[in-house]
């Protein structure tokens, strides 16, 4: 071996196909798409406003922080998500109580009928999904996503 061969660094290969983060993305991706297309076609909702939608289907009352918060989804996408919402008529903002700073967010009539109508769908679909799953596999599956949600996102220690 030459010394230029053994001064070469050594090059770190990602292969994306099989990195878990890159594969559950997407799967990810292609189940919220194909979601999309339900509320997309029907009622002309992007992502982020479907999510926000179903949030507040469970969490009446929330403000925009804690759809955030709810929803995994950046305040900047929650924001304009809310703007659109708003100026459609799916939700409705009001203050909160003694607190005339802080606006909740809830579903308007329109917007629990864009739920009602799509929840049923989504369900069946995700029901469709995992169907190709043994009762033990769901479970399993349950437990490992739980399991790695848990413990989040580890973080790298600082490069020296």
């Amino acid at each position: 071996m030459s010394n230029h061969e053994s001064s070469a660094p050594s090059r770190v290969l990602l292969d994306l196909e099989q990195f878990l983060p890159f594969r559950l993305s997407v799967l990810s991706n292609r189940i919220s798409a194909n979601i999309a297309r339900l509320y997309g076609e029907r009622y002309g909702l992007a992502i982020p406003e479907w999510r926000v939608i179903t949030i507040l289907a469970l969490y009446p009352g929330s403000s925009a922080s804690e759809v955030s918060d709810h929803s995994a989804m950046d305040k900047v996408a929650v924001s304009r998500a809310v703007a659109r919402l708003l100026e459609r008529g799916f939700i409705k903002r009001e203050t909160h109580g003694d607190d005339r700073r802080r606006s909740v967010l809830a579903l308007s009539a329109a917007g629990y009928e864009v739920y009602e109508t799509i929840a049923p769908m989504v369900l069946e679909m995700e029901r469709r999904l995992m169907s190709v799953l043994s009762e033990e596999e769901e479970a399993l599956l349950e437990t490992l996503v739980l399991r790695l949600g848990e413990h989040g996102v580890p973080r790298m220690p600082p490069q020296e």
